[in-house]
């Protein structure tokens, strides 16, 4: 069966279905695609020069969200093998080092519910008011009791921050289990969707949560090509468009995050793939 509903981006375009498909086992699951080679924020952004960012690390290709009866998997692929060069075991990590994936969710698309900013650290970035997020899946490297301390800088949007109860990488995809119950009682494919794809950094600033900056001028561990201070996004890949992968969607996504400082925010759009 195939399921349809319009994305309200930029330019307000109707899209095309994206299938809620059954799965071995009873399962079913939603596939969300995105290019390759977008791994840039707004078109500007630049990797660090340390060799643990290895080209595309932070080039999202996929997002699963599999229904599970009482839990809901979520994987997260990316553009390359995923590594563990800071050896996360020993700091009571989850198996990888760099990347750190937010996926934001809109569980009931009502018009002046849920948050239209950001968790602390991506910068400025912004949400519709009738597509607000309600609940975050965090998938971090850092143990539940780290991301747990962090979270105290979240304010009012901790009670919406969901900790998995499983994290683990596995190839190029980040894989995290969640309780259904966490997320609420609205079925997934009535959900809106979307990936803040970004770096974890481990020892970050005091407003950020372990988030890795985007500077104008990039660096061993920073980000380049964007804005010191919080006036750029602080994401380096997305979703955008229809969610089908489509090379145009790379400029979808440049449109979408596209700031000027004191005038323009960058607006994270939410895919609706299953009504």
């Amino acid at each position: 069966m195939r399921f349809f509903s319009p994305l309200r981006l930029l330019t307000a375009a109707t899209l095309l279905a994206i299938p809620l498909s059954a799965m071995a086992g009873g399962d079913s699951t939603l596939t969300l695609n995105d290019p390759a080679g977008d791994d840039n924020g707004p078109g500007s952004y630049k990797y660090p020069t340390a060799p643990v960012y290895t080209k595309g690390s932070f080039d999202l290709r996929k997002l699963e969200i599999i229904d599970k009866g009482d839990k809901v998997e979520f994987r997260v692929t990316v553009g390359t093998r995923i590594e563990d060069p800071w050896n996360s075991k020993d700091w009571d990590g989850n198996g990888f080092s760099v990347q750190f994936a937010q996926i934001y969710i809109d569980t009931d698309h009502e018009a002046g519910k849920g948050f239209t900013g950001a968790l602390p650290g991506l910068g400025s970035l912004k949400w519709s008011n009738d597509e607000a997020w309600d609940k975050v899946v965090l998938i971090s490297p850092q143990g539940r009791a780290k991301l747990s301390a962090e979270l105290r800088k979240a304010g009012a949007m901790k009670a919406a921050a969901v900790i998995p109860t499983v994290t683990r990488a596995q190839g190029s995809t980040l894989i995290a289990t969640v309780k259904k119950s966490d997320l609420g009682s609205t079925p997934l494919n009535k959900w809106g969707v979307n990936v803040a794809l970004q770096s974890n950094e481990g020892f970050p600033l005091s407003t950020d949560l372990l988030t890795r900056p985007v500077n104008e001028t990039g660096g061993e561990h920073r980000f380049g090509g964007g804005a010191d201070g919080d006036c750029d996004p602080q994401v380096i890949d997305i979703l955008a468009g229809n969610g089908k992968g489509d090379a145009s969607e790379a400029g979808d996504q440049h449109k979408a995050l596209a700031y000027k400082c004191g005038s323009q925010v960058a607006h994270m759009p939410m895919i609706y793939p299953g009504q």
